[in-house]
């Protein structure tokens, strides 16, 4: 069969094009720079940023560098005429509040906490103890007790015989009872419970690892309609077990008591506590306000540019504890200057005529490190149609390695194959023939028990049932700790895992169909 010549000279057209693409993507791959992360790194993780926390003047400062830098590169506002997000917070705490019982005070950190609860209305309540406040068909402590209108106080986890098994399962592995403080709070509501004390007798372990999210002030979102009340399942307030044995002293019993009750009988003994207890819940409330930073890659084809990638990093720390600034160079200045690189290396693709056909957006989010707060705004407000989000890829410390490696030719993938096997395929392709790295993953195990899928900001996209990617280096001994500086970092991996970056957002954002959501995943967090 003879071609014709139009035909041959289209068919040299068509292979001088694809060369073409090629070679512009590996002139932007090639630009993702050590020296360039470095650079920006040690502006956004010096002490003049004090830390970056959120809704600080670092924080703002953080943000400006943000702007001015994609503003120099070209790219384009990710918010209308606006590079930010703004979004509101309301910052509290509960450093004044008080337990008063039988003529004492007992106080919050020391004696007791709460997680944010409301007990406003709760101070002049009847208290009951419970046993451990579970409602089982293999074990109950709430068959005999009515619980309406009542504050529950109640040991936490679950029973165990003499041999230390469970009354639930029957063997040394504990129920979920023991996991999921919410099992119990749902069990007491539905029986028309006010509220919860549960006793902890590791109260002082605990308060030790837990000390100082309580004593700073928290912070959450201030939605409009005050959304977020509604995920207090019911109040609760943990005490400790010297607390526990003075609230059961007058119920004649202590927890020791109850918990051999409980081995020898399979059973708790409920009453009613005679004496009187005054929760007193002070909220110290400050209102304020933060953003995430967007910049915008408008996609080449006339089509798929209405579906967007997008690229995720934190930029907010912790700013000043105690006195010392902690720089976050790694948590998640990594992220933040790696996410810049991506940007520059496709914007240089741009410049050469293979920008990407679908577009990209380059979303700094605020405070993460408060709760994943920035992107959870940003998936309840989105600027752009979550239904055409096909991806986020999100890079939350990648710039040290943990004691579980030798080297740094490694990097964590986290939830990859959790929505869309093509994802996970795409990855593991570019990977083999761009960067060929050590992917672990290891955090990617359903049964993690650091269960990292739910701690960083890809998951307020995947909650939604859009593909994630989530990269990072594993913990090290600076983790929220000072010595988290620049002078750690390894650079240079750096600029390999934003390669592989590179080009698992090129494939994604170039190829002809959307990636398929196949794979059906919880997305709970439990």
């Amino acid at each position: 069969m003879r071609l014709s010549i139009a035909f041959v000279l289209a068919f040299l057209f068509h292979v001088e094009r694809i060369d073409a693409q090629q070679d512009s993507r590996a002139t932007a791959a090639a630009s993702i720079q050590a020296d360039d992360m470095k650079k920006h790194l040690e502006v956004l993780a010096s002490d003049a940023y004090e830390g970056r926390e959120t809704a600080s003047k670092g924080q703002r400062m953080a943000a400006d560098y943000l702007v001015a830098y994609y503003q120099k590169l070209g790219v384009a506002a990710g918010n209308g005429n606006s590079y930010l997000q703004t979004f509101p917070l309301r910052k509290q705490n509960f450093l004044k509040s008080t337990i008063e019982f039988d003529g004492k005070t007992y106080q919050y950190v020391n004696d007791f906490f709460t997680w944010g609860a409301e007990w406003d209305l709760l101070e002049d309540s009847e208290f009951v103890f419970a046993g451990y406040g579970i409602d089982d068909p293999a074990y109950s402590d709430l068959k005999k007790i009515d619980v309406k209108g009542k504050i529950v106080v109640c040991l936490s986890g679950e029973p165990r015989n003499k041999v230390g098994n469970s009354w639930i399962t029957g063997s040394a592995q504990m129920s979920d009872w023991s996991v999921d403080v919410e099992k119990k709070q749902l069990a007491l509501k539905e029986r028309g419970a006010k509220g919860v004390v549960i006793i902890e007798p590791g109260y002082g372990v605990l308060i030790q690892r837990i000390r100082y999210w309580l004593e700073q002030p928290g912070m959450d979102l201030d939605y409009p309609e005050k959304r977020s009340n509604e995920e207090i399942v019911l109040p609760t307030v943990y005490v400790s077990r010297e607390m526990g044995d003075i609230l059961l002293s007058k119920c004649k019993s202590s927890v020791q008591k109850e918990i051999d009750r409980s081995a020898k009988k399979g059973v708790s003994k409920p009453r009613r506590i005679k004496k009187p207890i005054r929760i007193r819940m002070v909220r110290e409330v400050e209102y304020l306000k933060s953003d995430n930073v967007l910049a915008w890659i408008e996609g080449s084809d006339p089509v798929l540019r209405n579906e967007i990638v997008v690229i995720s990093a934190h930029y907010d720390h912790i700013g000043i504890v105690k006195g010392q600034i902690n720089n976050g160079a790694d948590d998640d200045g990594s992220g933040t200057v790696t996410t810049m690189e991506l940007a520059e290396a496709f914007m240089l693709a741009k410049a050469n005529g293979a920008g990407p056909k679908r577009s990209i957006l380059f979303l700094h989010v605020s405070g993460e490190e408060k709760g994943l707060l920035g992107s959870e705004w940003y998936s309840e407000y989105p600027i752009y149609p979550l239904q055409n989000t096909v991806v986020d890829l999100n890079i939350d410390m990648i710039g040290r390695k943990d004691d579980a490696h030798e080297d740094g030719n490694y990097v964590y993938l986290i939830g990859s194959d959790k929505l869309s096997t093509e994802l996970h395929r795409i990855s593991e392709d570019c990977n083999r023939d761009y960067t060929r790295l050590n992917l672990d993953y290891t955090y990617n195990d359903p049964n993690d028990p650091n269960r990292f899928y739910y701690r960083s900001d890809h998951y307020n996209f995947a909650k939604h049932g859009i593909p994630v990617i989530f990269y990072f280096s594993g913990v090290h001994e600076d983790y929220h700790k000072p010595g988290d500086d620049v002078e750690k970092i390894m650079f240079d991996k750096m600029a390999v895992i934003g390669q592989l970056i590179f080009h698992t957002a090129w494939d994604v954002a170039n190829r002809p169909n959307r990636l398929v959501v196949d794979v059906t995943n919880d997305f709970e967090g439990k």
